[in-house]
C-alpha cells in the first residue's frame, strides 16, 4: 500500500512491522516497487520502509537539480523524524550512490550498508569495460559544435537519444540536470569513511555495473562482505530477493548486538 512520509513531501511502502529497521532505496528509473518482493519474504518482527526518491514513481522531482548529496539529505530527514533511530540502509544502482552519501555524512544514522549494483568505483578488472569508443568520439565533437553554436539544440537532442545512455534519452526537464549531476560524482572519500559495517550483493551477470566495481568496492573498504550471485544481472531486488533478504537480514540482526 502506498504511504505518505515527511506530510506528503515522500511517497512508498512499508513492509513487515514496527519497528523499521531497514530504509530501501531504489535504482534510476525505478521505484518502491522493486522491493515488494523483498518484502514479501520479510521478517515479521521489523520493517522496511522503501521511499519513492523524488522524481520517481509518487514522489514528484525536486524543485532544482539535486545531486546525491541533497537525496542523502532528505534521507537522513526521513530516518530523524519518521523512524527516531539508526537503521541498515540498502541501496540498489541510483540508491546506493544515496545510501554512501548518507553513511559518509551521517554515520549517526547508519548502522550497516547493504549495496547492490551502485556505481561507486571502476572495474578492477579492465575487461568489464565494454565502450563504443566511436560513439564516445562521435558525441564529443558534438557537444563542442553545439558550444560554438554549430549545431542546433533540436539537432543535439536527437544525438544525445542516439548516442547517450538509456537513462539520459529517457530523462527530462529537472531529472536530466540530476543525472547529469550524478554522473559527474566520485565516491572514494566517502567509501573511505565508513564507520558501519558493508555488505555487498552483486549479480556475476550484470552489465550495467559488472562485479569488477564491487570488488573495486570491496577493496578500498576494510572488513567489507562481497556476495557473488551467479546467472543473476543488475536487478538484484527483482532477480533475486530471497539471496538479497537473507544479507539484509544478518545485517539486521548484526545490528542489534
Amino acid at each position: 500500500m502506498l504511504r505518505s512520509f515527511l506530510q506528503g513531501e515522500l511517497f512508498g511502502s512499508i513492509y513487515g512491522r514496527p519497528p523499521v529497521e531497514v530504509v530501501a532505496l531504489h535504482g534510476w528509473r525505478r521505484d518502491h516497487a522493486d522491493y515488494e518482493q523483498l518484502g514479501s519474504l520479510w521478517r515479521d518482527d521489523c520493517a522496511i520502509i522503501a521511499p519513492d526518491l523524488p522524481g520517481f514513481g509518487a514522489t514528484p522531482p525536486p524543485g532544482l537539480a539535486w545531486d546525491s548529496a541533497q537525496y542523502a539529505k532528505l534521507i537522513s530527514i526521513l530516518i530523524e523524524d519518521e523512524i527516531g533511530a539508526p537503521v541498515v540502509v540498502l541501496g540498489h544502482s541510483f540508491g546506493g550512490r544515496v545510501a554512501v552519501r548518507l553513511a559518509a555524512s551521517r554515520p549517526d544514522l547508519v548502522k550497516s550498508l547493504v549495496l547492490t549494483g551502485a556505481p561507486l568505483a571502476a572495474p578492477r578488472s579492465t575487461t568489464q569495460r565494454q565502450k563504443k569508443p566511436q560513439i564516445a568520439i562521435t558525441y564529443r565533437v558534438a557537444r563542442q559544435m553545439e558550444k560554438l553554436g554549430l549545431v542546433s539544440v533540436d539537432r543535439m537532442e536527437r544525438i544525445r537519444k542516439r548516442y547517450g545512455s538509456p537513462d539520459y534519452a529517457h530523462a527530462s526537464g529537472i531529472m536530466r540536470k540530476v543525472l547529469v549531476n550524478l554522473l559527474a560524482e566520485t565516491y572514494s572519500d566517502d567509501l573511505a569513511k565508513f564507520a558501519c559495517s558493508v555488505h555487498l550483493v552483486w549479480g556475476e551477470e550484470d552489465t550495467e555495473v559488472p562485479i569488477g566495481v564491487a570488488r573495486s568496492i570491496a577493496h578500498a573498504v576494510p572488513g567489507s562482505q562481497l556476495t557473488e550471485l551467479p546467472g543473476i544481472g543488475h536487478f538484484v531486488p527483482t532477480d533475486a530477493p530471497t539471496a538479497l533478504a537473507k544479507v539484509v537480514e544478518a545485517a539486521v540482526l548484526a545490528s542489534r548486538s
